[in-house]
């Protein structure tokens, strides 16, 4: 983590001469970064680092010889450099991206579109400079490996498919959530409730994301459409970047995904504070939701309205966030009854599943936390 007065060096990676400057003169824009390096292939990259260390990396994975995944396998992981994948948003560049993120990476940035000379720095500038500061706030030595595998045997947890049935699982997670959500999703049993996810992640990578998951999970995973009906061992991540995701009642009875458009709120599109709200109305108490690593305060409002609603609220344990920054705002607010380590919270989620209590007036909301240092 850099210190608070000094600037945040940055090492461009990228074989792209041209976004290479792009990046840099962008980047250097900010007067509280500062652009130390740039490579254009793993091996540079790999030297560079190996003499001076920069407090974040920008990489792009599709490079000559070594190639950015290997890179950031065989030595950004190992030196614990903050890193931030620039990929192109094409099916191929979102799947690796997915990949980068489960090895190590921290965030995954799409390449702007329609970058060509003369074109005005402040329009990326905004954007990029804000996920380079806070990408630096990141603390690597807490980032644990993707679970790889489904669990076996975890069914029992669940008293009934009828229960199951009628219960819903509601998950946020922004920076960090890659792995935070792999390893809660691996642990829950082909026949656990429904479950809505909003995972902050650009257009175009929630899909691979799914795709990736749903490999390797007991339950079905999968981008969430429009209309799409909540069903146990149903897992529907919310489309990054494009719509909020908010439940709504279905004709035929039973609960639905509605996609709309609107403005980004806690400045997230999609935001787990709007799934959140439709939930504790539609759900609550019949309700269990969990707010994982990220940075930010979205879904501290939401999560705190589903308490009021009588659900059952978690927010992930500082020892265990890649970045307790959401789940820090939500527990300084009363939302959650507990906080749980990463590798318990699916555990703790089932076990709530059936288990109600008596909504509590706004009288009696819990006093705010003490505040909690996190992002």
């Amino acid at each position: 983590m850099t210190k608070p007065d000094a600037p945040i060096t940055v090492l461009v990676v990228d074989d792209s001469s041209f976004f290479r400057r792009f990046l840099t003169r962008t980047l250097s824009a900010d007067p509280g970064i500062e652009v130390i390096g740039e490579a254009a292939s793993a091996e540079e990259a790999h030297d560079f680092v190996m003499a001076r260390r920069p407090d974040v990396i920008t990489l792009d994975l599709e490079m000559p010889g070594l190639g950015g995944m290997a890179f950031l396998r065989q030595t950004v992981a190992r030196l614990r450099i903050p890193t931030i994948v620039v990929s192109s948003t094409t099916q191929l560049g979102a799947r690796r991206s997915i990949e980068a993120l489960e090895a190590g990476a921290v965030d995954v940035m799409p390449k702007p579109e329609g970058v060509a000379p003369g074109m005005a720095d402040h329009i990326a500038l905004a954007a990029i400079a804000a996920r380079v500061r806070a990408v630096a706030q990141v603390d690597l030595h807490r980032l644990k490996p993707a679970a790889v595998s489904a669990p076996a045997g975890s069914s029992a947890m669940v008293s009934s498919r009828a229960l199951s049935q009628d219960w819903v699982i509601a998950l946020g997670a922004s920076t960090g959530g890659v792995q935070a959500l792999g390893t809660v999703l691996h642990a829950l049993p082909a026949d656990c409730p429904p479950v809505v996810i909003v995972q902050h992640m650009p257009a175009g990578f929630t899909e691979a994301f799914a795709r990736r998951l749903n490999t390797t999970c007991a339950i079905e995973v999968r981008e969430a459409r429009q209309g799409d009906r909540l069903s146990a061992g149903l897992a529907l991540i919310a489309p990054g970047g494009e719509r909020h995701m908010r439940l709504r009642r279905a004709a035929q009875g039973g609960l639905m995904v509605d996609l709309v458009a609107g403005e980004p709120v806690c400045f997230s599109l999609p935001s787990v504070d709007v799934l959140l709200a439709s939930a504790a109305q539609l759900a609550a108490p019949r309700l269990s939701a969990a707010i994982l690593t990220g940075m930010g305060s979205d879904g501290a409002n939401g999560l705190l309205a589903a308490r009021l609603a009588g659900a059952q609220t978690f927010v992930q344990d500082e020892a265990t966030s890649l970045v307790y920054g959401m789940p820090a705002r939500a527990w300084e607010r009363g939302a959650a009854l507990a906080q749980v380590p990463l590798d318990q919270i699916a555990a703790q989620l089932l076990a709530s599943v059936g288990t109600t209590s008596a909504s509590p007036r706004a009288s009696a909301v819990p006093a705010p936390r003490p505040t909690h240092r996190g992002v």
